[in-house]
């Protein structure tokens, strides 16, 4: 069998054994649950451009497929994955036709996209498809459309959309919850199955079209969550971005979430987060610190979360409207009359205008009670002002619709009650169908447009109304007269942000928002015109084009060192996380290490001691008998110097290890050293004069009181503020506060300002824990010592000095041209070292066994010396 044959037949051998042992991924995320609906036929094949291989990193993640290398044939392409195809489906004389949905956002981002660059869509229908139909109508639309369709039985339909997405996410992420029985639905385990089965259903279309080395993929909104954790645990390496179209809620309502954690690490599994505003992606970071420990970074312009040496990016940018469709409606809509029709309806009067969905979080009877209390306050208006308030039906089976529909109905009939009279209605309330020519033509006719949501994800109405109000180029009509519109919107909208120009209101303060209205209609035209012109100015550059391109850039751009890293999965269910990391950085081999210990000839180990020796969460930070032990062991053998290098300070480094006395310690980063052998402590820094320490604890004091669980550790030549048992995110916030106070006050001391892991640290310039490995290791070579083998371990930001040092010291030619240096990291992550161990055990058993070929060593020279 010839080399080709050979990887066809692995890579044959292993799609079998992925797929048996698939059909039950995630369970453990919600017990055993069955999968609803029959397994769908594979009838797409996948095209691999290069023989994928069977990781074997452990049985978790055995059956997960990846290449080392990227394809030598590229040819880009998007599988956008919604829960809703772009396609209208209707049924004709017993068959099913099809055409694209124009008004469909997952359509419309196409004009962004390179030309060249292939769109397949994954999603489900607007329609029932009975089971017997379901194949040829999925090839028809691959063939015709390149969708693929996710058939969902309808019950499980139900629990998913209606329930889980309807009745959970959305109140959730619109910042209700279910204080009582009534009001809102409680969390339902069911539910949560139901919605995890489904997006596995998502996945399983994706992956019977996906070639994983050169398309990307591009999920959208809260429907599909968890599906980057099944796309990213099948193809490491996967391209795929996430953008949630909905708000994000701040972190004090998402943690009442029972699935809170599973939810946000399968958000992490994707490349790149996209939402509309900051507020939203700042609420996204908070719920990762608070909730995952992870902290953000903003270097260039770009806000990026480091999780598990992948760069998750996020991305803020609104999704904009496609001007070509809105130009060519409109034009319609001019061909056809409706403006016409709509001025000489409304003659005389002037409109504002409403649209939006039958929902509890549109605002819609705050909205007509502003009205009111702009007639009650403003008389003048009685008569003359209309409000058109067009409801479009509810998507899907929201929360209380039947009694936000009734009150809102109830407005009405009183508003007009009181106000009306002949000829004059000031409640026009639409709850029929309207054509979007006719919704068109009515944003014509607006003289404002009032938006009076209390919680929305976006909101293009807007948008669409600053369009018509342009009106078309090169139009005759006379309703592209003066260019003119004004905004009453609410604050609590996605697109707020964006609308400077707006009058922007509280919805919840209907007086206020009566008299924005009652601003809004009049304001001078001049006034209108230049708010307008920059609002137009901003809707017709960032466009849904300008939006996809942007996402597809910056999808780009942090994915282009994917084949560059070494990347395996850890975890399972909805721990599943990737680990990505440089390839030349890999786990320590104890046997390796042990067979270069025993042929070098002279040797510096240097270990760092809490979280390397010591585990961080230890409650009693003394060494344990075992450690004392081995590193007595270590001591022993002439051939070593070992030195315990710490942050902490000499007095406490120096009674723990006082049973060593063959140990060196560096305390203090560095600033106090002691000699094997040797009692007495040397000063390694510039200056002792520690006059700033008088400057600097008044100020530490100053934010210890302020701040609830931070307290001030004093050593001799440091002093550190660590706020890790204070909320999270105000003492982040204190650090940063006291960083820059502390810059300041000390801008002429001969000191260091830091910030790390949960403290601020200031300590004399030239002081760290690189330094003092460079002057051991100088030490060594002007003894006549030169050092063979280096070994040096830590876990935290302050030992990546130590492997710095060890690399200039090589450079220096401090050490033996042929020098084993094994730089260790404690943990997977990032960093200079080139070797790894997973935690503080496996740092203990390593050396355990270095001691015990010391001891070896030295028996055998024993019975030398005896021999002889």
């Amino acid at each position: 069998m010839d080399l080709s044959n050979l990887c066809c037949h692995h890579w044959r051998t292993a799609r079998k054994m992925i797929s048996r042992s698939y059909t039950n991924l995630l369970d453990l995320a919600s017990g055993n649950f069955p999968v609803m609906g029959r397994e769908p036929r594979r009838r797409l094949p996948r095209v691999m451009t290069v023989p994928g291989n069977v990781s074997e990193f452990d049985d978790d993640q055995a059956y997960s497929v990846s290449s080392d290398n990227p394809s030598s044939v590229s040819s880009d392409r998007m599988i956008i994955v919604a829960n809703r195809l772009p396609l209208k489906a209707e049924r004709r004389n017993g068959s099913w036709s099809f055409t694209w949905d124009q008004d469909a956002l997952y359509l419309q981002l196409k004009d962004g996209l390179p030309e060249d660059m292939e769109v397949l869509y994954v999603g489900s229908l607007s329609v029932d498809v009975e089971s017997y139909e379901q194949d040829d109508v999925a090839q028809i639309l691959l063939d015709k459309f390149k969708c693929v369709p996710t058939f969902l039985p309808p019950d499980l339909q139900s629990k998913f959309y209606d329930g889980f997405c309807k009745r959970q996410l959305w109140p959730l992420f619109h910042y209700m919850l279910p204080f009582t029985a009534d009001h809102g639905t409680r969390f339902d385990r069911s539910l949560w199955e139901a919605y995890v089965a489904t997006n596995k259903l998502f996945f399983q279309k994706v992956i019977e079209v996906i070639n994983p080395d050169d398309d990307y993929v591009w999920i959208h909104d809260y429907h599909l969550m968890v599906l980057p954790t099944f796309l990213r645990r099948r193809f490491n390496r996967i391209r795929m971005g996430f953008f949630l179209h909905s708000p994000f809620p701040s972190s004090e309502i998402y943690r009442s979430l029972p699935v809170r954690e599973e939810i946000l690490k399968a958000l992490l599994n994707s490349d790149l987060i996209g939402f509309h505003t900051f507020d939203y992606a700042r609420h996204f970071l908070t719920c990762c610190s608070r909730m995952l420990g992870l902290e953000y970074q903003s270097k260039r312009g770009y806000i990026g979360l480091e999780y598990y040496g992948r760069t998750v990016g996020i991305k803020i940018m609104p999704v904009g409207i496609n001007m070509g469709r809105i130009q060519s409606v409109m034009r319609y809509s001019e061909e056809e009359g409706k403006v016409m029709e709509l001025r000489k309806r409304y003659e005389g009067k002037t409109v504002l205008l409403g649209i939006d969905d039958m929902d509890i979080f549109k605002g819609i009877n705050l909205k007509l009670l502003a009205m009111e209390q702009m007639l009650n306050q403003h008389s003048n208006w009685r008569g003359r002002a209309v409000l058109v308030q067009i409801v479009n039906p509810a998507r899907g089976k929201g929360i209380d619709i039947d009694e936000i529909r009734g009150e809102i109905e109830g407005s009405c009939k009183r508003i007009n009650e009181e106000f009306g009279k002949p000829g004059y209605q000031p409640i026009v309330y639409i709850d029929t169908p309207v054509s979007v020519n006719e919704i068109i033509a009515y944003y014509h006719i607006a003289e404002c447009v009032v938006v009076t949501a209390v919680r929305d994800g976006m909101n293009l109405t807007p948008y669409e109304y600053i369009v018509c109000r342009q009106g078309l180029l090169g139009s005759e009509s006379d309703f592209n007269g003066p260019k003119k519109s004004m905004l009453v919107a609410s604050e609590f909208i996605g697109c707020s942000p964006s609308l400077s120009g707006a009058i922007r209101v509280n919805p919840w303060n209907v007086e206020a928002t009566g008299e924005a209205l009652n601003e809004a209609l009049s304001m001078r035209d001049p006034e209108k015109q230049l708010r307008h012109e920059k609002h137009f100015r901003y809707v017709s550059t960032h466009d849904v084009a300008f939006w996809s391109r942007s996402f597809l850039q910056d999808l780009e751009r942090i994915c282009v060192d994917h084949f560059k890293k070494r990347c395996w999965g850890m975890g399972i269910s909805f721990g599943f996380r990737v680990v990505a990391l440089d390839p030349n950085f890999r786990k320590l081999s104890i046997p390796c290490i042990v067979s270069d210990y025993k042929r070098a000839k002279s040797r510096a180990i240097l270990l760092d001691y809490d979280g390397t020796l010591m585990p961080q969460n230890s409650i009693n930070k003394a060494p344990s008998q075992e450690v004392l032990k081995f590193l007595n062991e270590l001591c022993e053998d002439k051939k070593n110097s070992i030195f315990i290098v710490s942050g902490r300070g000499r007095e406490s480094l120096g009674n723990w290890f006082s049973p060593c006395e063959n140990i060196g310690i560096a305390a203090e980063h560095g600033y106090f050293l002691k000699w094997p052998g040797n009692k007495e402590w040397e000063t390694c820094g510039q200056s002792c004069d520690f006059g700033w320490m008088q400057i600097v604890e008044p100020v530490m004091k100053q934010y210890t009181e302020a701040t609830d669980g931070s307290s001030i550790e004093i050593k001799d030549s440091a002093l550190v503020w660590q706020y890790r048992d204070a909320d999270s995110g105000f003492g982040s916030l204190q650090a940063k506060e006291m960083l820059e106070h502390l810059e300041s006050v000390l801008a002429n001391e001969p000191v260091a300002v830091k910030s790390g892991h949960y403290i601020v640290e200031v300590k004399p310039q030239g002081v760290s824990k690189g330094s003092v490995a460079e002057k051991i290791f100088s030490s060594m070579d002007e003894k006549g010592k030169p050092v063979d083998f280096v070994l040096c371990i830590g876990d935290d930001r302050s030992d990546e000095d130590m492997f710095e040092a060890i690399g200039n010291a090589m450079s220096k030619r401090l050490l033996c041209d042929n020098a084993l240096v094994f730089a260790c990291t404690v943990g997977q992550k990032p960093s200079k070292a080139k070797y790894y161990l997973d935690d503080t055990m496996e740092v203990t058993s390593m050396l355990e066994s270095l001691a015990e070929a010391s001891e070896a060593s030295n028996f055998s020279m024993r019975e030398l010396d005896e021999a002889l």
